[in-house]
Order: C-alpha cells, then sequence, then structure tokens
C-alpha cells in the first residue's frame, strides 16, 4: 500500500471557516491504538479529526495532535478537530464546565467544531465515566428534559469566548433544525448523522443545503462492529456487494473507497473510522476519481432507510430525532 500523502478538498462552511471534506472518525478508538492510528492518519493527509466527550478518547487525540505539531509535520491551524457535548450536560449550567474539560482533555488550544451531541438530554449525575449512562433501579436510562435549544443557546455564549471556533449539531431531524433556525443567533454549520449507502440521507442533505449547513456523515460504510446488536434491522452493507466490488476494480480502488467517493457525490462529509492503517490512508485516496451517473444510480440502489445506531434506548425521550422522516 502506498504511502502518499492525500489532502482532502475543503467545503466553505456558513461562517466563513473551512472544513476538510472528509474527516477520521474516533469513536471506539482507545488508549495507545488511538494515538498511533491518529498519527498514521495524520501522516497519511488527514486534516479533519472527529472526537467527543463521550468516546472517553479525547486525551488520546490531543496527544497525537501535539506530537505531529513538535515533529513538525503540522500546525495548530493545519488540523480540524470536532469533540461534542455529552446527553448529560445539557442544562445550560453544565455546557461551559463540559466544554472546558473536553478543551482540557484534548489541550490544543482550541476546539475548532463544537456538537450537541444529540438533541436528547439525559439525567445529570457527575464527571465520571460511570455517570454518562445514567440508569435507574429497573435499568431504563434517566432522561432530562432540558430543551435543546435552551442548550444550543448556552453553547452559543462559548463562541464569545474564542476557545471554540465553530457550533453544530449531530442526530438532529429537519423539525429541530428548523426550530434552532428560528429561535437561535448563530445556525449549525454542520448536522452530523449516520449516513452510508443504506442510509444515505439525500432528502435531509438537500435540506441542510438549503439552509447552507452541511452534512457529515457518521459510520459511512455501515458500521462493521455495529453498537446495537440488532441483525433484523442492521442493513446488508454495500461494503459486501458483487456490483460494488466490480466497481473498485474498475478504478484500481477498493470497495471502501468507492463507498466513500459516493457520499461524497452526494455532497456529505465522511469521516470514517478505522486503526488499520493501511484502511485509514485508503480512506482518504479517494479524490482521484469519479463515479458515473449510472454507478450513483447503482449505489442509490442499497438505500434502506434503516439505522444501525437508531437510539432505541430513547425511543421515550421527548426529543428523540428519528420519528419523522428526514
Amino acid at each position: 500500500m502506498t504511502s502518499k500523502q492525500v489532502t482532502a478538498p475543503t467545503v466553505k462552511l456558513n461562517n466563513g471557516r473551512e472544513m476538510p471534506v472528509l474527516g477520521l472518525g474516533t469513536w471506539l478508538s482507545k488508549e495507545g491504538e488511538g494515538v498511533d492510528a491518529l498519527k498514521a492518519a495524520i501522516d497519511a493527509g488527514y486534516r479533519h479529526i472527529d472526537t467527543a466527550y463521550f468516546y472517553q478518547n479525547e486525551k488520546e487525540v490531543g496527544q497525537a495532535i501535539r506530537e505531529k505539531i513538535a515533529e513538525g509535520v503540522i500546525r495548530r491551524e493545519d488540523i480540524f478537530v470536532t469533540t461534542k457535548l455529552w446527553n448529560t450536560y445539557h442544562h445550560p449550567d453544565h455546557v461551559q464546565q463540559a466544554f472546558e474539560k473536553s478543551l482540557e482533555n484534548l489541550d490544543i488550544e482550541y476546539i475548532d467544531l463544537y456538537l450537541m451531541h444529540t438533541p436528547m438530554g439525559y439525567r445529570y449525575k457527575g464527571w465520571t465515566p460511570e455517570d454518562l449512562m445514567p440508569y435507574d433501579l429497573d435499568g431504563k436510562l434517566e432522561f432530562s428534559d432540558v430543551d435543546y435549544v435552551d442548550t444550543w443557546k448556552a453553547m452559543e455564549q462559548l463562541l464569545k469566548t474564542g476557545k471554540v471556533k465553530s457550533l453544530g449539531v449531530s442526530n438532529f431531524n429537519s423539525e429541530q433544525i428548523t426550530r434552532l433556525l428560528s429561535e437561535c443567533e448563530f445556525k449549525p454549520v454542520t448536522n452530523q448523522v449516520e449516513c452510508s449507502p443504506g442510509l444515505n440521507q439525500r432528502p435531509l442533505t438537500a435540506f441542510c443545503k438549503e439552509h447552507d449547513i452541511t452534512l457529515t456523515a457518521y459510520s459511512p460504510l455501515g458500521r462493521p462492529n455495529y453498537y446495537e446488536k440488532d441483525p433484523e434491522n442492521v442493513p446488508k452493507p454495500a461494503l459486501d456487494d458483487p456490483r460494488v466490488a466490480e466497481m473498485a476494480k474498475k478504478y484500481g480502488k477498493t470497495p471502501g473507497q468507492i463507498i466513500l467517493r459516493y457520499l461524497i457525490e452526494l455532497g456529505t462529509i465522511p469521516i470514517p473510522k478505522s486503526s488499520n492503517v493501511d484502511r485509514i490512508r485508503q480512506n482518504i485516496d479517494i479524490f482521484d476519481f469519479k463515479l458515473t451517473e449510472e454507478e450513483i444510480k447503482v449505489m442509490d440502489g442499497f438505500h434502506t432507510g434503516k439505522r444501525s445506531v437508531p437510539f432505541s434506548l430513547c425511543l421515550n425521550n421527548k426529543y428523540y430525532p428519528f420519528n419523522v422522516e428526514f
């Protein structure tokens, strides 16, 4: 496998800042594995890294970035780092503290993009890893009734500190975004949602585009290690389909590269997660070919609308986002 460095193009956000159109996801990347994978990613050309307080790996992400800055491979301003406000910290009184904890964990001067991880608040317990999923005695997840609009308004205050450059949302539906836009001062620059050939998010992408909001695609390859084990609802990944293998052969690429190229052509910003160095390099090497209209139609055919990450523990949350069409 080549170790050439690839530079992803950037997209201009609605606040004038630039974000690379492909990033590295880090969900389930832990400890040393995460640091090594990230350093390899930066060497391969990645300049967009996505983490979250909930992933409990912000320290590793920050360490890898600082080491690469120290080596002279990048400057801080070359790299775009996203992290997220977790659901237990939606109360306006907790937002700044949660942000400061992420900033301290990362230790990289400022955060490029801070997302609200979901529109759904959970009961606040505290700041230990055990407090992030507050279950009651019956094993049910406990919610808070904090309105995500109030959470967003508290996030907007962070912009005034200069320690965060852009704000966005994750797992929001079009109605929730519409409500934010009508009640808030700053519009989100992105909505990060599950998006793959099996759930291609065309309507939500078009809606976001209308409002000058980008759509960031998590689990773009169809989530090989499912977070929620529900084989009935797991979309059959395009990754294993012979038609995708045929396209891969035609372009001298892998099926994963074909899928990521498809999502780029839909106008989304994929953030594939991998700890495998060869795969990390492959995933960014998708800017030297384009799919034909016919091939895009084939890829569109994988769409089932089924989710790998349905947040099924949250079905009773009043802000559960997935009961509307998009």
